[in-house]
């Protein structure tokens, strides 16, 4: 070394003081005030920059593009200056040189500024991060990560490799903001196992974070959609978030949470309730069609009459200024707000119909959908989406993309499909799961069905055919299933006439082989797959309520609604039927305060139709405090759902009245019925038209039977008819088959109400013709609603006798004479009070 410093003086100097004129560089670039002045320096010292500098480098030019206003930013102009070039090319150089941090900062400020991703220095970026991967920090490894799924890398081993690397020390990662942005990235690729440790981390973490953080609550959320995983306790606690800092929250960020709310099916009335009163102040301020879209998409199906008047003559003067993906926009929150504005649904219509060709896919059916939901009609617009639909069909290679297009197919008006089409779906079959399959079933039996038989024709018989040949892949498919987590996948959103009709079956028989595997995780899944077919499995449900025994902790109180309905639709008591009932309430109790109106009003309605009336159930929700909430709420609900949740609030407010007195809950749903009666058309099915003129033939003519009868609490009869003492019918003094008042009658104790006025001895007789709906999907078992009924009116005094339509319509019964045989053995005969 001493003989260097002799022979080589100036290489010495250079040596020794390079430190300081190095950090005197970076000094001179932060006391720069514009792009220009570092520009200029990195002109003058392109040829000594060091790994560091060209790293503060890029970091001052990105600082100064955050500093700025959007239209004062100038990206553009740095990314195509030449000097940036100079930069880009001096880096490339120096990546092995740069430390971990300056590496990664520089990748995402590069892609910040738009540079693709095939650019010499962005390449030998990430390659030089690849190699550093292991000892990279989280929080590196998170700026990584998002930098990775910016370049659509989300499937890349690359990504693979980071969700191994936080796997394997996910117990010593503290820090859940870089978490969540890994989390986000790697959603693609991991496992159940994965998930679950994923979500109990982020549980720990969540409590510690800085309640500011709504960034980090927002991701979550995202990474919950990504994996398709409803988790409560983080939902709620996501919820506090937001709520504490409402303030703080923007349109953009209001609008992505409620988006990720829908998706994830989780609501927060406190949230929706909160943000409308923040986005309502916002409309006098919304001057751009960007913000007037988004405040429309997301306040619109919450406003009141004067703020949506107000966002629809907004938008009515800026819709040709609308791009193709806010009129889609727009669209989606006319149907979610189910909008009758004639006006505005043709103007966005046609704003719509000018960038169909630009739409994917799922957009199109989007579009579909919400033009047939919404009754719009017009022929060109609906001949160009046909057009779209099949051509796609014909051409992508992708099955889910194919069974999204044919589902969109039908529900057009007309025919579907043509022979070319057909072969299309036929060939990418073997390819397709069930949820495909579903899709393909459900365009090409409507097809079959609209298609008249007089024209039926060799294509008519080859879409026959190819529904035989769903119907066999669907079953081949199910027959293969051996994990409950896989099928579970296919079944998520599986729904409609040919998987009921076709499948269900070998589906239930298909779960009942993995019955064992049921456990927390699929519990409330199978139990509402069981709810909406109506299929009574005593294996299956016996094996829910046998996991809600052993492991009730583990399930959120927010599922016990979930868990409970299927009980409840089927009217099936499982083993230890108390015990199971008793364990979802006490999971329940402590969160009575908390959970959401609309939950209580559904759960203790299915509860008592279990005949199971909790008293602190029932009194958290007949109290004038609840009521008032759960009225103020119905405000944001859409108008069907707002009549479903009033009408199951009368139900249980009448089930109360009726079998629980002692709670002294008083009856006040008189004017909600008396406007329902009031629209009721009071309409009868053939098979009841042809029951009542034997009824009457029976009774001694039609002033002994009447139909359609109110009874108190509001119950409707389709027939009713009195016996005296003897057994002999009894007219009544005027005939009237059509709705009548009802008088108001509340629970007087111990008193007989439809006997309470008739001679002594006599009785009161209710008959009900009961249809497929009354029953269970696979066997003829009474469902709850109808066994409720029949319990009610008993209580109320009637002698109930329940006609099953497969009686009534057998072959036994195929003549009048045996119809009538059955009528009076029913009414007249000993004993014969019920099916």
């Amino acid at each position: 070394m001493q003989r260097l410093r002799t022979i080589v003086p100036g290489f010495w100097r250079v040596f020794q003081f390079r430190p300081s004129s190095c950090e005197m560089l970076t000094s001179q670039m932060n006391k720069c005030t514009d792009e220009e002045q570092i520009f200029d320096l990195i002109e003058r010292n392109k040829a000594t920059l060091s790994g560091k500098q060209v790293g503060s480098a890029f970091h001052i030019l990105w600082e100064f593009q955050k500093q700025k206003t959007s239209l004062l930013k100038n990206i553009a102009y740095v990314k195509d200056h030449p000097q940036f070039m100079t930069l880009r090319n001096v880096t490339t150089d120096k990546v092995e040189l740069m430390n971990d941090d300056a590496l990664v900062n520089v990748l995402y400020i590069m892609q910040q500024f738009g540079v693709e991703a095939h650019d010499p220095l962005i390449e030998a970026l990430v390659m030089e991060a690849w190699r550093r991967l292991e000892r990279f920090d989280i929080t590196v490894l998170s700026k990584f990560s998002s930098c990775l799924t910016d370049q659509h890398l989300n499937f890349s081993p690359l990504m693979g490799k980071i969700a191994d690397i936080v796997d394997n020390n996910l117990e010593a990662i503290q820090d859940l903001r870089a978490l969540s942005v890994v989390m986000v990235s790697t959603s693609s690729l991991i496992s159940r196992r994965f998930r679950e440790r994923l979500v109990n981390k982020t549980e720990l973490l969540i409590d510690t974070l800085d309640s500011s953080q709504v960034n980090v609550a927002r991701r979550i959320l995202q990474f919950l959609r990504n994996v398709k995983y409803n988790h409560q306790p983080l939902l709620e606690k996501c919820n506090t978030v937001f709520l504490n800092n409402m303030n703080d929250l923007d349109l953009d960020s209001i609008s992505k949470v409620k988006e990720l709310y829908q998706s994830l099916q989780f609501h927060s009335f406190e949230f929706l309730q909160t943000a409308k009163k923040k986005l309502t102040a916002m409309i006098p301020l919304c001057d751009d069609p960007a913000g007037l879209v988004k405040l429309f998409v997301v306040l619109g199906p919450l406003a009141g009459p004067e703020e949506k008047a107000q966002l629809t003559s907004t938008i009515l003067l800026m819709s040709e200024e609308l791009t193709s993906q806010q009129a889609l926009a727009v669209l989606g929150a006319i149907e979610e707000m189910e909008s009758r504005n004639s006006q505005l649904i043709k103007k966005i219509a046609s704003v719509v119909h000018k960038h169909l060709d630009t739409y994917r896919p799922l957009e199109l059916l989007k579009v579909t959908r919400a033009l047939n939901f919404l009754h719009f009609q017009s022929k060109d617009i609906f001949v160009k989406l046909r057009e779209l639909l099949l051509s796609g069909l014909k051409t992508s290679m992708v099955p889910h993309e194919m069974a999204l297009l044919a589902y969109a197919l039908s529900m057009l008006p007309g025919p579907h499909l043509d022979a070319a089409a057909t072969a299309r779906i036929q060939a990418v079959l073997p390819q397709c799961d069930l949820s495909d399959l579903n899709s393909f079933a459900t365009c090409i039996s409507k097809w079959i069905y609209c298609e008249p038989h007089t024209h039926l024709s060799s294509v008519t018989g080859k879409q026959l055919r190819l529904l035989q040949q769903l119907d066999h892949c669907g079953r081949q498919r199910l027959r293969a299933s051996s994990s409950l987590d896989l099928l579970w996948e296919e079944l998520r959103s599986v729904k409609g006439d040919w998987f009921y009709e076709s499948l269900l079956e070998n589906t239930m028989a298909t779960l009942q082989q993995l019955a064992a595997e049921i456990n927390v995780t699929h519990v409330v899944s199978v139990a509402s797959l069981i709810s909406k077919t109506s299929y009574l499995s005593t294996a299956l449900l016996d094996r829910i309520a046998s996991v809600v025994l052993q492991q009730a902790e583990k399930i959120h109180p927010f599922s016990m609604l979930a868990v409970i309905l299927p009980f409840s639709i089927l009217n099936y008591d499982p083993p230890q039927r108390d015990e199971f009932l008793g364990t979802c309430i006490q999971r329940l109790n402590t969160y009575l305060g908390t959970l959401d109106p609309l939950i209580l009003v559904f759960l203790a309605f299915s509860l008592a139709t279990l005949e199971y009336f909790p008293e602190e159930l029932i009194k958290a929700i007949f109290n004038i405090k609840f009521l008032s909430k759960l009225d103020y709420q119905l405000e944001f609900l859409p108008s069907s759902l707002n009549l479903r949740v009033q009408f199951r609030l009368m139900e249980l407010n009448r089930a109360v009245c009726l079998e629980c007195p002692e709670f002294q809950i008083p009856w006040f749903h008189d004017r909600f019925c008396q406007q329902l009666h009031n629209k009721d058309s009071g309409s009868i099915s053939g098979a009841q038209h042809q029951m009542y003129q034997m009824l009457a033939e029976i009774l001694g003519g039609i002033n002994c039977v009447r139909a359609s009868v109110p009874t108190p609490y509001y119950y409707t009869l389709h027939f009713e008819c009195i016996l005296d003492k003897r057994k002999k019918p009894l007219p009544y003094e005027s005939h009237n088959t059509v709705w009548r008042k009802v008088p108001d009658v509340h629970w007087k104790p111990n008193i007989q109400i439809a006997g309470s006025r008739l001679p002594p001895g006599a009785e009161r007789i209710a008959l009900e013709f009961l249809d497929a709906r009354a029953f269970c999907r696979n066997i003829h078992h009474l469902k709850g609603i109808s066994a409720m009924k029949k319990r009610h009116l008993e209580i109320l005094g009637y002698r109930v006798i329940q006609i099953p339509h497969f009686e009534w319509n057998s072959m036994a019964l195929s003549t009048k004479d045996a119809k009538m045989d059955y009528l009076k053995e029913r009414i007249f005969g000993e004993g014969k009070s019920s099916s």
